[in-house]
């Protein structure tokens, strides 16, 4: 474990922050797992934190002027910088620091960015501040497409989902790649800390938050965020859809600490990728060949993951 780790015990359902850096009163949907996943993310970092949100369905939600659902220092962004402005204020307060003009404090600085943000356009400049070894932590709320803008595919809209912009039809069955493993073009960063996380498993999430906030250098939380509107699933399903997910291999829990993976959630028995299609209406027209196929690929990626964990 690395030293930063050391002195924290982790939080337990019974003893969680009270502070709420982020209010109610926001407009997102109803059912809306990605604010409730931002919800813990802020939990577990608490007030002495800078955000540096890019555009997208948590930046509408949170600031539409004249209001705002923050209660901490709050800057949004375009679509694409989230990670060079956190670099750029990580850096400005060290000068600041240095120069005697800010108490020499720690405050957390963190990244907000939905998938097509982190896996599509911003991509290159996370690389760019993962490189460069910024201490900052970097979350990427993952619902699987643009849904601010119209439910359009990204690099991590899974195979064969219906968005927009890749309908099922004659000719086509939705979306045509897999979804695109942004952790793991992390882990290839070399960065000290790399992790998925689930608001179904919401202390799991907000103890791999504040790991990745103890740690010296660059972090990156990957977290699955279930959107009712994008998916066709109901609002008050979002965190069984979310554990199911879990459960089948869809989105595995695990951490990978200086470059060693650990399975948070070790899954036994795990329940056929059917389950978890049922009741998203995005999934509704995939066939028995199409499904079929899904099963065996979510099969084998989980046997490579659990390798890597083996190998230690």
């Amino acid at each position: 474990m690395i030293p930063e780790f050391e002195k924290f015990k982790g939080f337990k359902a019974k003893n969680l922050p009270k502070d709420e850096p982020l209010s109610s009163g926001h407009r997102a949907c109803q059912g809306c797992g990605e604010v409730l996943a931002l919800r813990m993310v802020m939990k577990a970092l608490g007030k002495d934190v800078i955000v540096c949100n890019a555009t997208g369905c948590m930046e509408i939600i949170t600031s539409p002027y004249p209001h705002t659902a923050w209660r901490v220092p709050w800057i949004h962004i375009a679509f694409e910088n989230a990670a060079s402005v956190a670099s750029g204020v990580e850096s400005a307060r060290k000068i600041l620091a240095r120069k005697g003009k800010i108490p020499k404090k720690h405050v957390d600085i963190l990244a907000v960015g939905g998938d097509g943000a982190t896996g599509d356009i911003g991509l290159q400049w996370i690389s760019g501040a993962m490189e460069r070894g910024h201490d900052f932590v970097y979350v990427c709320l993952d619902n699987e497409a643009y849904m601010n803008t119209g439910v359009q595919r990204s690099g991590c809209t899974p195979y064969g989902a219906m968005t927009t912009t890749s309908p099922p039809g004659k000719k086509s069955f939705g979306q045509v790649t897999w979804k695109k493993n942004v952790p793991a073009i992390m882990v290839a960063h070399n960065i000290p800390y790399v992790a998925t996380a689930s608001p179904a498993y919401f202390v799991d999430l907000m103890n791999k938050v504040k790991k990745a906030a103890l740690v010296k250098g660059p972090a990156y939380v990957h977290i699955y965020s279930p959107c009712p509107t994008g998916w066709g699933s109901a609002g008050e399903r979002s965190i069984e859809i979310s554990r199911l997910a879990v459960e089948t291999k869809v989105f595995p829990l695990y951490e990978v600490i200086e470059g060693r993976y650990i399975i948070s959630r070790k899954i036994t028995k795990p329940k056929p990728v059917t389950e978890y299609f049922k009741g998203q209406r995005r999934f509704r027209h995939l066939d028995e060949d199409h499904i079929a196929y899904i099963q065996r690929r979510v099969d084998a990626e989980y046997e490579k993951l659990l390798r890597l964990a083996e190998m230690g």
